[in-house]
This record gives structure tokens, C-alpha cells and sequence, in this order.
């Protein structure tokens, strides 16, 4: 099916089926994904701003004139949505997509010189909807169904694998491994789980002199760039916890923590590599060697997680364009053949709620102001945006809660 033909049938699908959301903003990515590897950049606004704006090809998007504002509860068309709560206190979800968790991250110093950026997470309670503080776990996982999390406890890297009961809150079982494991993703159908290995803590941090906005010489924690102690990564059954361990050659192009995820089929990992470009990726198979991309995954970026529609037609790709006053487009490509397919609202594509609208960060500042962003729903062939969270204050060395995005 070429370009033409799959823009037709979405135009189609969506005069026939999706009513419009509601409300508009502007969001960036590429400059927070730079921002999160320089870590100096004091101007992120500054260089978001000088984004390159590419005229939108293909003329689908409406005028956003009806926006709709951040204040009370967002509860339509099966989209639940708090704009006034930043972080939020209770359920955020949007057809499939549903925010199951979110965590903050601080420097736990350890000596005078070295601390572990440590992430306390806030776990949807899906019997109260209400979004509940756990200090147990360094790393957690959401399966699809919402019913299981896997989780590793506080010491990395961790000697066992648990599996968490969302519902009770109790770890129903562990899974123990040989070599220590620092990072957790499922495959998208749910059944297996891919455990990245560690021989070292990887979110351990160094104090270093660096220059500051002012350029004045100050202490801040950093990671190693280049010097990752990633081993691996175990590929296990969920249901039997069976599974085998692999191997994978130490990889200058990475940073610290680079996990391991599934490939969409799930008969390949892939992880974050650092080069020339952001958002690069490589896949690796089963014996730990490094192969091509498969054909529908060879265009997407490791730095946008919403990745292929859930029919596998439609890639998520980058930020492409920022305008005044504060507008944000990212483009929506052919996933083989890497065509755009037409621009959508939002910078970081974050979670598909289903074939046609996605889980965005849209930022709610002018291009001249501090960034600022909150989740929003926006819609393929629309420019109206639907808030379902309050903004959050985004600074330059971090960042002030980050959403775990899982599908019904």
C-alpha cells in the first residue's frame, strides 16, 4: 500500500468515525533529547525555538480555535484527564493508553564524590484509580492489561526479577538470576520480558566540574558517556520464568543506562546508541550480534516511544516544526518506506491511544518563555489538542516526573 493510499484510508477513517479533541499548545523533543545528553544546555528554550520550520506537505490539520483549557476533569469519549494536577493524583488515560505509572528522580549521594540517581515511582492503584507512592522498587515495568508489573528491588544490579500484583500491591513471584540486572521492558503482547544486565550500578553518578548558564565552574553529578558496564540481557517467559541469558559486546555508543526493548514481532532487541544523529537505534538478535532493522522499525527513533500505530501502518516520529505561540508539530511517516505522511500536534510522541490519536507532551509556554509541558491527546488530521494533565516545570538538568505509559 503506498503513501496516497494509506493517507486516504486514514482521512476516511476519520471522517467516518473520530470526533474531534479539543485544545491547543506547542511541544519540543528533539532539543530535550540534546538537553539530556549535553546536560549544560541552560537554553533549551532558546534552541528549541530554532528548530527548523518545515512547511507542512500534506494540508490535513484543522484550525485549532476551539481549544479546550487545563481546569477540572477531562471525561469523554473514553478520555479521563486531570489538567489541573501536575503530577497527576488520579487516573490519566485515553482509549488504550493508560498513564499506569510516573516517577521523579534524585542524586542519592553515596560518597563525597559518587551518588546513584535513584527514581521513586507512583503506581496506578486500579481499585482506587488513584496514583499511590511505592519506595520498594528501583525499576518498574507495566505489562499490557495493567494487571502485572515487574520490578526490581533498590540495590542495582538486582539478583532477582518480581512480579507485582497492581491489584494487591504483593509480589506474586521471583524469578532469580545469574547476572545482575539493572532494567526491565515487556514485549508488546505481554508474554515475555526482556531483562538488561548490569555489571555495575548504571545510574551510578560522579561529581565533576562543569560550567554552569553563567559559565561559571561548578560541581554537578554525572554519568559516563562510553563507559557502560551493560553485559546483556535475559529474554524470559513471564508465565514460567524460563529464559536464556545473552551476551552483548561492550558498546562505546552508549551511554551508562541503555536498556534493552522488544522489537515489535519480539524476535529482536534493540537499545539507544549515541552517534551523530539523536534518536539512533540498533537491533540485536538472539546471539547478541548486531543486525538490521526489520522493515517496519528501520525509521523510528529510540527517543519517541510511541513508535508503530497499533495496526503497524503508522511510524511516530520527531518533532519537525515549532511555531508561534508555542505550537508543535511531529511527523507521521510510512513506516517502510520512512515517507511523511502528514505533521501532527505535539513534540514528544509518547503513547498511541489508538489508530488515530496519540499521548503527546505539548508545552503550554511561548517559544520565548521557560518550557513548560503537559500530557496532552491529539488527534491525526486535526490541530486541536485535548489536556489531561497539569504542566510540569522542566529545568535543564531535569525533569520533574516522567510518565510509564501502558495499553488496556
Amino acid at each position: 500500500m503506498n503513501v496516497e493510499e494509506l493517507l486516504r484510508d486514514s482521512l476516511r477513517e476519520l471522517a467516518a468515525e473520530q470526533p474531534p479533541a479539543g485544545g491547543g499548545f506547542g511541544d519540543r523533543v528533539l532539543a530535550v533529547r540534546r538537553r539530556r545528553r549535553a546536560r549544560r544546555l541552560a537554553s533549551v528554550a532558546a534552541a528549541t525555538a530554532a528548530v527548523v520550520a518545515v512547511a507542512v506537505g500534506v494540508p490535513l490539520l484543522e484550525s485549532g480555535k476551539s481549544d479546550v483549557r487545563p481546569s477540572g476533569v477531562v471525561q469523554k469519549d473514553g478520555i479521563t484527564g486531570h489538567p489541573d494536577q501536575s503530577p497527576p493524583r488520579e487516573l490519566v488515560a485515553a482509549g488504550n493508553a493508560v498513564l499506569a505509572a510516573y516517577y521523579t528522580v534524585r542524586n542519592q549521594p553515596k560518597t563525597e564524590h559518587t551518588a546513584v540517581q535513584e527514581r521513586t515511582y507512583r503506581l496506578l492503584d486500579p481499585r482506587t484509580g488513584r496514583y499511590e507512592k511505592d519506595t520498594r522498587w528501583s525499576i518498574v515495568a507495566i505489562a499490557p492489561g495493567l494487571r502485572t508489573a515487574a520490578v526490581l528491588e533498590r540495590n542495582l544490579p538486582a539478583q532477582r526479577i518480581g512480579l507485582l500484583d497492581l491489584a494487591t500491591g504483593r509480589v506474586e513471584r521471583w524469578i532469580p538470576v545469574a547476572h545482575g540486572v539493572g532494567g526491565l521492558a515487556f514485549s508488546y503482547d505481554g508474554r515475555r520480558l526482556v531483562a538488561t544486565t548490569y555489571d555495575a550500578n548504571p545510574d551510578l553518578r560522579t561529581k565533576v566540574k562543569v560550567r554552569n548558564s553563567k559559565n561559571q565552574e561548578v560541581w554537578d553529578w554525572m554519568s559516563g558517556f562510553g563507559d557502560s558496564s551493560r553485559s546483556g540481557f535475559y529474554d524470559l517467559d513471564v508465565l514460567s520464568g524460563k529464559g536464556a541469558w545473552t551476551p552483548v559486546a561492550f558498546d562505546r555508543n552508549t551511554n551508562s543506562r541503555q536498556d534493552f526493548a522488544f522489537s515489535r514481532a519480539g524476535d529482536l532487541m534493540y537499545a539507544q546508541v549515541i552517534g551523530g544523529r539523536d534518536g539512533m537505534q540498533q537491533f540485536y538478535d538472539h546471539q547478541g550480534a548486531k543486525v538490521a532493522a526489520p522493515a517496519d522499525e528501520r525509521y523510528l527513533r529510540s527517543d519517541v516511544p510511541a513508535r508503530l500505530s497499533p495496526n503497524g501502518r503508522l511510524a511516530a516520529l520527531g518533532l519537525t516544526k515549532e511555531v508561534s505561540p508555542g505550537k508543535s508539530y511531529s511527523s507521521i511517516r510510512d513506516p517502510r518506506t520512512g515517507k511523511e505522511i502528514t505533521k501532527i500536534r505535539g513534540a514528544q510522541l509518547l503513547a498511541w491511544a489508538d489508530d488515530k490519536r496519540l499521548v503527546a507532551w505539548e508545552r503550554v509556554t511561548t517559544l520565548d518563555e521557560p518550557y513548560r509541558a503537559r500530557l496532552v491527546l491529539v488527534t491525526l488530521g486535526s490541530d486541536r489538542v485535548v489536556p489531561l494533565s497539569g504542566a510540569r516545570d522542566d529545568h535543564y538538568d531535569q525533569q520533574e516526573w516522567e510518565p510509564v505509559f501502558a495499553r488496556r
